[in-house]
């Protein structure tokens, strides 16, 4: 009979620690259920409304609305140029292949000469355990003297051999040899250009012109494929898109005339050797 009332004191507890814990559960939800209606943020600390399938349903469709919104839609446009008439990208396209290939002709051998900046590119192992490489330019002064002989000042005698190995193991066909003079100083005899260094040449050359002429073609392709697409889209007038694919035919037609016609001009320097 003592137990009675122990016991119901408990059941009290109990129910009390319920009841304070029902209330801000439910209050939770209430919040929860507010930040759904209101379209609010979390606020900071807010870890418990995290999980709440309401607000992740509700993200949702703030993302969806705000894509359709008028704001954003002038951001989406400005991604894709909406002038048919603009081909930066394709002259951009036809600039840098030509940059490039008058680039790599220069470094080839031309009218029996050796330009100088085909050694001076060359990559140098200063170390045989290390896999680092310097510029030959960046060790040493490569200077031509009368058109058969280039001259190589080395800064640090250790330098020497490094040097030599990278000019002997690239495709030029030299020979470095140590000046007896000067322990700093390499001389590099040009030998006469024989009929089959021309030709070798020649095939450098003509793959060299074979990049740039693709590399404007797929310029070409790009611009064209983005002139298909705002037709699709009719973003742009069917007038308009044939037009501006006019001028694309004429550039890419006048960049693919630059590429031959650089190609020619290094082919008659070789054949003048």
């Amino acid at each position: 009979m003592q137990r009675i009332p122990v016991l119901s004191s408990h059941i009290q507890r109990l129910s009390s620690s319920f009841t304070n814990v029902s209330a801000p559960v439910n209050l939770q939800r209430g919040r929860c259920w507010l930040l759904q209606e209101r379209s609010l943020e979390v606020p900071n600390g807010g870890m418990a409304f995290s999980t709440c399938p309401l607000l992740f349903k509700k993200k949702d469709k703030t993302k969806s609305s705000s894509t359709s919104s008028p704001d954003a839609r002038p951001l989406k446009a400005a991604v894709v140029s909406d002038d048919p008439y603009d081909l930066a990208q394709l002259h951009h396209g036809i600039a840098a292949a030509v940059c490039r290939l008058k680039d790599e002709l220069s470094k080839l051998r031309l009218g029996g000469r050796l330009n100088t900046d085909a050694i001076e590119n060359l990559r140098v192992q200063l170390s045989k355990g290390s896999k680092e490489t310097l510029k030959l330019g960046d060790l040493a002064q490569v200077v031509p003297k009368g058109g058969r002989m280039v001259i190589v000042l080395v800064s640090e005698e250790d330098h020497i051999k490094p040097i030599t190995s990278a000019v002997v193991s690239s495709d030029l066909s030299l020979t470095p040899q140590p000046d007896m003079h000067n322990s700093l100083q390499l001389n590099i005899p040009i030998p006469p250009p024989t009929k089959e260094s021309r030709d070798q040449t020649v095939s450098v050359a003509k793959a060299a012109m074979e990049r740039a002429t693709a590399a404007v073609r797929d310029s070409r392709s790009s611009v064209h494929k983005r002139l298909q697409d705002m037709q699709k889209k009719k973003i742009a007038r069917p007038d308009d898109v044939r037009k501006a694919q006019e001028q694309m035919e004429k550039a890419t037609e006048n960049g693919q005339r630059e590429v031959r016609d650089l190609f020619e001009a290094a082919k008659k320097a070789m054949e003048r050797a």
